[in-house]
């Protein structure tokens, strides 16, 4: 991809700018379109509202993958607009384009499933060359995240490298990170989080939501503003509910300060939100809004329909399995078996050769058999149940959603990233019915709008998180600190105590009914062929 400048310029000259920053538009007119998350058909829709491209430009504000399962499909699309239309198409980079991130959520794991590991190198290389800010018309300054203290002026844009992943902090992480702070231009009245309001003269706070780089406030951009004579900021980075938010205007050219704009309708297929587009046109800035389009169902991870219906199969043939040895009814197992007559009319010959210490070996691995089938069941119980669900990755200690009146208590996960590669969470089903406005949702995905801190580990190719059973390890070793293998005996007396197949020593006492041969006519030969089977 062609190198450009760490700021585009669109639509006319800028005083005082850096002669290589000389990108210019020949067009009076652009769409300025924000976060598309992975949403393909959504982007279908934003070129269906804007225009041909041909004859009206485009800029995007980052943010083209993660989160949805489309990411690489956009990227490729908007990539071949780009040489096809070179002077038409801009894309400026996100928080999303960079390995971090991609690595964290689900751009990495999508690349390895729908080409390969070079595809997704591919792709991060390109992130990096990617332009950071642009500037329409010499009036619009626009970026993903926002401005930061250490940009005074625009010639310093030049002082960042970009071809690197954004730390933590410094000026790249603020153009791709900062947001306005909450209650924006009301900064100095009391809000929830701000009970005594900010001090007058407060420019920049911490941004605890994101978890590095700042929040700005109303005064620090209409300074910023000011000091480059621009009109106004417009930015991406937030889920908006309309689709679009103009923030409180400037006292000096009566024009919000701030806009900021996303395009992905129904983000996460949750948040029940509207899409928006800017067009900008013979000096005119109108809104133009869409809803969401409906696209094709992927299973969780990229799951393929047979893995994912692998669950319910076993469980069948796990209930199978128990119904042949459960043989016994209550009254046979009641019945001890001591009488001499009734044991002498049972036992076959081959139980007579059988010494006692033999016939009790038997009797041991004819239970062991009943207690791996009750594990077997078990195990594709909770398999099914994770399939039903349609369970994701998700990050550890979200926001607990508010329980509904009379009811039950809400999910407490998240759909959309994950703390480890394996960590297993959110039932989606059920967590689309505690979510009823934007406001739900969002409250419930502040959790995933930080950067994360993990050290990205080596995935296999299109693992399938829900065979790794953490929620089996987590049971025998709860309570014992053993290892599943040394607590495994327990657990599967658990899982069948669970399923209501053990009470009493029913699993002894079936066993010992089977070894003794008790009413051979009731039980299927085919057991004793293939009893020495582990």
């Amino acid at each position: 991809m062609k190198s450009e400048p760490n700021m585009l310029r669109i639509n006319g000259p800028v005083t005082g700018m850096l002669p290589l920053l000389d990108i210019v538009c020949s067009c009076s007119c652009c769409t300025v379109c924000g976060d598309i998350h992975g949403q393909y058909y959504d982007l279908m829709k934003v070129f269906e509202v804007g225009g041909d491209i041909g004859s009206n430009p485009y800029l995007f504000l980052g943010d083209y993958v993660d989160r949805g399962c489309f990411g690489i499909e956009c990227l490729l699309y908007i990539y071949a607009l780009k040489l096809w239309y070179p002077n038409s198409l801009w894309l400026l980079r996100g928080n999303h384009e960079c390995g971090h991130l991609t690595a964290y959520f689900t751009f990495r794991r999508e690349c390895l499933h729908k080409y390969s590991e070079t595809v997704y190198d591919a792709c991060i290389r390109s992130f990096f060359a990617l332009p950071l800010t642009a500037l329409i018309d010499g009036k619009f300054f626009c970026v993903h995240g926002g401005i930061s203290p250490e940009l005074d002026v625009l010639s310093d844009l030049d002082k960042v490298d970009r071809y690197c992943e954004p730390a933590s902090s410094g000026l790249l992480c603020d153009l791709l990170w900062a947001d306005p702070i909450p209650n924006f231009g009301h900064e100095q009245e009391p809000s929830y989080e701000r009970p005594q309001g900010l001090p007058p003269g407060t420019l920049w706070e911490h941004n605890g939501t994101r978890g590095c780089s700042y929040y700005y406030t109303y005064e620090a951009a209409c300074k910023f503003l000011e000091r480059n004579q621009l009109l106004g900021i417009i930015r991406g980075h937030e889920a908006q509910d309309a689709g679009y938010t103009m923030h409180r205007k400037t006292p000096s050219k009566k024009f919000p300060s701030v806009i900021t704009i996303f395009s992905a309708p129904n983000y996460l297929d949750v948040y029940h939100n509207r899409g928006a587009v800017i067009k900008y046109k013979d000096k005119n800035i109108t809104i133009r809004q869409y809803n969401a389009t409906a696209h094709p169902y992927w299973l969780p991870n990229f799951m393929d329909a047979f893995t994912w219906s692998l669950p319910f199969v076993g469980s069948k043939i796990t209930d199978m399995l128990l119904a042949i040895l459960s043989i016994c009814t209550e009254d046979e197992l009641e019945d001890d078996g001591s009488s001499q007559g009734d044991e002498d009319d049972a036992r076959t010959l081959g139980d007579m050769t059988l010494s006692p210490s033999e016939a009790a070996a038997r009797r041991q691995q004819i239970k062991n058999k009943i207690l791996a089938v009750g594990k077997m069941q078990r195990v594709f119980q909770l398999l099914r149940e994770e399939a039903e669900h349609a369970t994701e990755l998700m990050t550890a200690a979200p926001t607990p959603l508010p329980t509904p009146i009379g009811g039950p208590p809400p999910p407490t996960s998240w759909p959309g990233g994950f703390a480890q590669p394996d960590a297993l969470g959110v039932h989606v089903n059920e967590l689309k019915r505690y979510i009823r406005s934007f406001d739900d949702a969002r409250k419930s995905d502040l959790v995933n709008e930080r950067m994360p801190t993990f050290t990205p580990t080596a995935l296999p190719l299109v693992p399938v998180p829900s065979m790794k059973l953490p929620r089996l390890t987590q049971e025998s070793s709860m309570h014992t600190g053993d290892t599943p293998a040394q607590n495994m005996e327990e657990l599967i007396r658990k899982a069948l105590e669970e399923e209501g197949l053990s009470d009493g020593g029913v699993v002894e006492r079936i066993a010992e009914k089977i070894a003794r041969s008790s009413k051979a006519s009731s039980r299927p030969s085919a057991l004793r062929r293939f009893e020495t089977v582990g």
